[in-house]
């Protein structure tokens, strides 16, 4: 089979192992901050109806547009977070592939990214970040960071203490100045775990990143809610969305703050 045939099959065969993870994450999604609720058991069923989901109903993203969005039982509206989720992993997926091809590597921030998808949909829905994400996320960074190219065990401990040391110490400035929380324990665990799969040299990028792009979807929010500085939105999907632009342009990133620096000089 000539190279490119099996480089293209390879590309398409990311893309569709992305999709079926991201099946599955739409599960852990739902069910993870419910109380009592199983991520394996039962099988996939209508959220509206309980009717179970056969299997050519569950086809990602294929299933959603030949069933036009609806229940096959009940007709009842599917959210649009299933194709979406599901379309979003593929595309990660396509693209660590692009980037690391059938490596270590690709395997390693394949469960980094999946578990930010998870965080953003859950934040931006109850605006909260389960531990039971972040804590085991920091620990699987960190062992990784002893086989993956590019990160050392130090620059992955060194993001862990700082990483939750900064936010830390944001979120307790925030709160000695207003006497309000701005910031909770989730956010500051979840910017270890970027720390531990990215290493310290990330975070300057990511507390940057976040901070500039929340700022301006907070001051959107707050105009179009009219409640002000009581206007809340979740920080977390900021700090994946700014590691996951790390992941991906980091060499790019660092040759701009050189040409800046030198620039500057």
């Amino acid at each position: 089979m000539p190279m490119m045939d099996m480089e293209l099959i390879l590309h398409i065969a990311s893309f569709v192992f992305g999709a079926v993870v991201g099946s599955f994450l739409n599960v852990v999604i739902f069910r993870l901050p419910a109380e009592g609720e199983s991520i394996v058991y039962p099988a996939s069923r209508c959220p509206a109806c309980s009717t179970p989901i056969r299997w050519c109903d569950n086809i990602p993203i294929v299933s959603f547009l030949l069933l036009r969005g609806r229940c096959r039982a009940c007709r009842g509206t599917i959210s649009l977070q299933y194709p979406l989720v599901e379309l979003c992993m593929a595309l990660l997926s396509l693209a660590l592939y692009t980037k690391f091809a059938l490596s270590f590597e690709f395997f390693f921030y394949f469960l980094f990214l999946a578990a930010l998808l998870v965080i953003i949909f859950i934040d931006i829905r109850l605006q909260i970040i389960p531990d039971a994400i972040s804590l085991p996320g920091i620990l699987i960074g960190f062992a990784g960071s002893f086989a993956a190219s590019g990160l050392t065990w130090q620059q992955s401990g060194l993001g862990i203490l700082l990483g939750g040391g900064i936010l830390y110490a944001v979120a307790a400035g925030y709160y000695l100045l207003t006497r309000r929380e701005g910031m909770g324990g989730g956010d500051i665990k979840l910017l270890g775990m970027i720390g531990a799969f990215l290493g310290v040299q990330s975070l300057l990028f990511v507390v940057f990143a976040s901070s500039l792009t929340g700022s301006v979807v907070g001051i959107l929010a707050m105009l179009k809610q009219g409640k002000g500085g009581k206007t809340r939105i979740p920080y977390g999907p900021f700090l994946a969305l700014g590691a996951m632009l790390f992941l991906f342009f980091q060499d790019d990133i660092f040759r701009l703050w050189q040409w800046y620096l030198t620039r500057g000089i």
